[in-house]
């Protein structure tokens, strides 16, 4: 089959890979009828994620036709359309019971190099590294999903694949984000990033009654997708992001922050912006905190900072005194994506949000490792891009 593979910075590409075969009675094979590329895969292709190796297949968001059930998956048929969300998850454990699937006990199959690196294993994602269990990912002609009599999400009949595709991922990552904020008809949330997840995050606010939403990026065609979906927006490149805040909340701050940027932060002309990018080229620090740095500064005392964006490894120079004086609280995490796929799903079939708003860009997969510096570099106007394999 073919697949996207990684084969160092920034080199992706479309390799002819073996196809994927049954491991355990729990497994299903997936015909990935659809893919896209995400946020957190740029990170991949960056260099700044540890644990990827030579040929690994990269992609975690994907959905398809299941073309083959193990023995004991009694959840899928041959036939089924799926959507699989990028967290694999048991179902048993006490975390998977709990609704906590990003950390699984169970499925991550590298737990005792997780264990070392974070103190404690998290879930297995596909495509994404080996200290989350080296499973090949979902930019690919077929997947093997692990644990796929709990998983996969089955897609009623009369939904495209545009409209349920990032079920697997980044509407759930935007609506946990804001779920995590615990919104107040009063609040006004500030959303750092206007990219899919920052996009989701936006029409999620406003559908869990937030009073204003504000969208902070620089992007000229993120910012105007923002726009569309009820957001004011902050074009940080022309004007200043504490100044705005101040005056579209008379002074008092945001009650709500949301980081859905991550690691790799952009800012201009401020100094932390250049330190950040020093010190990762240093290798004395593993991720740029400008956007974490300012919400802590930002926020209104007693506020939430809500943290979707990836971050992998060490942050410098954060201020936590602030962040403890001002008795801010912080919420993170990989998103745990079943416990919201149901509601979503629902959401979807209303008529109340349609995802595909979100792309701007479908192309076959071979086209998939030109697109990667397309996305990137945001070229061409580009937001989100499908895949065709």
């Amino acid at each position: 089959m073919r697949a996207l593979c990684y084969h160092g910075k920034k080199d992706i590409r479309c390799d002819t890979v073996p196809d994927p075969k049954i491991e355990d009675g729990r497994d299903a094979i997936i015909k990935v009828t659809s893919c896209a590329i995400c946020g957190s895969d740029l990170h991949l292709f960056d260099g700044f994620m540890p644990g990827m190796k030579e040929g690994d297949i990269v992609g975690h968001e994907f959905m398809g036709e299941v073309v083959e059930v193990g023995a004991d998956n009694k959840k899928l048929k041959v036939g089924d359309r799926v959507v699989v969300p990028f967290t694999i998850c048991c179902g048993e454990c006490d975390q998977c019971r709990r609704g906590n699937f990003s950390v699984c006990e169970r499925s991550n199959r590298n737990k005792d190099v997780a264990d070392k690196v974070f103190g404690h294993t998290t879930a297995g994602l596909f495509g994404y590294t080996h200290l989350t269990g080296g499973y090949p990912g979902g930019q690919a002609e077929y997947v093997r999903v692990p644990f796929a009599d709990v998983t996969p999400v089955k897609v009623p009949d009369g939904l495209t694949d545009e409209q349920v595709l990032f079920l697997g991922d980044i509407f759930p990552t935007g609506w946990q984000a804001v779920v995590q904020c615990d919104i107040q008809p009063t609040d006004t949330v500030a959303i750092w990033g206007a990219g899919p997840v920052g996009q989701f995050a936006v029409r999620s606010a406003l559908l869990l009654g937030a009073q204003q939403v504000i969208c902070i990026d620089h992007v000229p065609e993120r910012l105007a997708m923002a726009r569309a979906g009820g957001a004011i927006t902050i074009d940080f490149d022309n004007e200043s992001v504490l100044e705005r805040l101040a005056e579209l909340t008379q002074g008092k701050g945001p009650e709500k922050c949301i980081d859905a940027v991550g690691m790799e932060a952009h800012a201009t002309r401020t100094i932390d912006s250049v330190y950040d990018r020093a010190k990762q080229a240093l290798m004395l620090e593993s991720d740029r905190a400008h956007v974490l740095r300012e919400m802590i500064y930002v926020c209104r005392p007693a506020g939430t900072l809500s943290i979707p964006g990836v971050y992998g490894g060490l942050i410098d120079k954060v201020p936590f005194g602030a962040l403890m004086n001002k008795g801010l609280t912080l919420r993170t995490g990989q998103t745990h994506v079943n416990r919201w796929t149901d509601d979503l799903l629902r959401r979807i079939q209303e008529g109340q949000i349609d995802p595909s708003f979100v792309i701007t860009h479908t192309v076959g997969l071979e086209q998939g490792p030109q697109m990667y510096t397309t996305f990137r570099d945001k070229q061409d106007g580009c937001i989100k891009v499908v895949l065709k394999p």
